[in-house]
């Protein structure tokens, strides 16, 4: 495949840029040891695609992924025995969103895409939290894009097109950046390029997940630093 190199790189977030399973399952071991932090993590981010579907579907208004954690939260806290929890440890620990932990390769790999692309998120995460990340990670972004700027939760196309017309640019100079091939599919369908990235553990290590090639993605790389050197040959002459 030819590529021509994208002016804008924008990145989904969880799961690609931050590991969600890891960080949340270390806060549960240290403020709550006896309860199971991986099968935690797994449980309250199985609720993310059905709290998202509510508003989708309009049986919610639009609602910020910080209140449909919290939904979420406060639901599955009686499974794991924590259900006479006090609202400040409630609102503490639905904060941990905010500080999730970027993989190792993360910050290294997007200073070099920043010396040659624009760099920005494009996650279903509001800008408040999204915001707090960067600064707890270290996530040198170019701008700090959200669903919330456009009131739709991808696989929305106004989430994607809106990411290209923020810049000022045609979607075939958009660049996808993420580890879900349903979310890069959706961004294809709108015009833009797709770099998949692997990240077999981003639901932990006794569930690995099948990182294969899929012919269709522009690019597909094994963390943010050969997506750069791919990214760098393309340029070649």
């Amino acid at each position: 495949m030819t590529l021509t190199p994208p002016k804008l790189l924008v990145f989904d977030v969880f799961g690609t840029v931050v590991d969600w399973h890891g960080s949340i399952a270390s806060e549960m071991a240290r403020l709550y040891p006896q309860v199971d932090g991986g099968a935690f993590a797994l449980t309250w981010r199985q609720g993310y695609q059905p709290a998202m579907a509510r508003v989708r579907s309009g049986e919610l208004g639009w609602t910020r992924i910080d209140e449909l954690h919290r939904l979420i939260l406060d639901n599955i806290l009686p499974s794991f025995g924590l259900g006479e929890l006090p609202e400040a440890e409630r609102h503490t620990l639905n904060r941990v969103w905010h500080r999730l932990n970027a993989w190792p390769d993360v910050h290294a790999g997007l200073l070099r895409l920043k010396h040659r692309h624009t760099i920005s998120t494009l996650s279903n995460g509001n800008i408040g939290l999204l915001t707090d990340m960067a600064k707890h990670a270290d996530l040198p972004w170019d701008c700090v894009l959200s669903a919330e700027v456009f009131r739709a939760y991808k696989p929305d196309p106004r989430v994607y097109l809106g990411a290209a017309e923020t810049f000022d640019l045609p979607p075939s100079e958009v660049m996808l950046v993420a580890a879900h091939q349903d979310d890069l599919a959706a961004a294809r369908a709108c015009g833009l390029q797709t770099a998949y990235i692997e990240r077999p553990l981003e639901f932990g290590a006794s569930q690995p997940k099948d990182v294969s090639p899929h012919p269709d993605n522009s690019l597909h790389a094994r963390d943010f630093l050969d997506l750069a050197d791919q990214l760098d040959a393309a340029r070649a002459p």
